[in-house]
């Protein structure tokens, strides 16, 4: 490899890590929930990037490509055997400053896995309910019956949780 050609890698991963690396690591805690897991999935999914450098149409194409390549890293990682033998030891800590949005991501975290990705892509990404449809192999319709379960499940934890106070 030529000095400008490895330039031109840094720079073009610099670039990724860059726009996409916040994306990919709440994507993967969102179905991990363990932080150090996520982290190690977002290593994962840069490697790929980095061997793989693919020629997208679009920027769409791209971080789609991207998400992709995130959800199946935390698919195979869920199926690992020693996932089913082990437990977390303590409650994933979140970065968020503002206590009211981390009771709001902490309940999202306690949704089942299917309705935890929906909400993520959905209000995190804007993503439509066709194109998550498309990005996760399922119809629009299970998409959006998902996500409207999932508003009542966060509406009822919430509601509960203040009136409870």
């Amino acid at each position: 490899m030529q000095g400008g050609e490895r330039k031109v890698d840094e720079d073009y991963m610099s670039m990724m890590v860059q726009m996409y690396s916040d994306m990919v690591l709440r994507l993967a805690l969102t179905y991990l929930r363990n932080i150090s897991d996520a982290q190690d999935i977002c290593q994962d999914v840069f490697l790929k990037i980095y061997k793989y450098r693919k020629e997208f149409a679009d920027s769409e194409h791209e971080k789609a490509w991207i998400i992709r390549v995130t959800i199946n890293g935390c698919k195979d990682e869920l199926r690992r055997p020693w996932r089913k033998r082990n437990t977390p030891l303590h409650e994933t800590s979140l970065p968020i400053q503002d206590v009211k949005n981390k009771e709001v991501v902490s309940h999202v975290l306690n949704l089942p896995e299917k309705y935890r990705v929906i909400i993520y892509l959905f209000y995190f990404e804007s993503y439509s309910t066709y194109e998550i449809a498309k990005l996760l192999n399922r119809r629009e319709n299970t998409v959006r019956t998902q996500l409207k379960r999932a508003r009542e499940l966060l509406k009822h934890e919430i509601k509960g949780g203040i009136e409870d106070e």
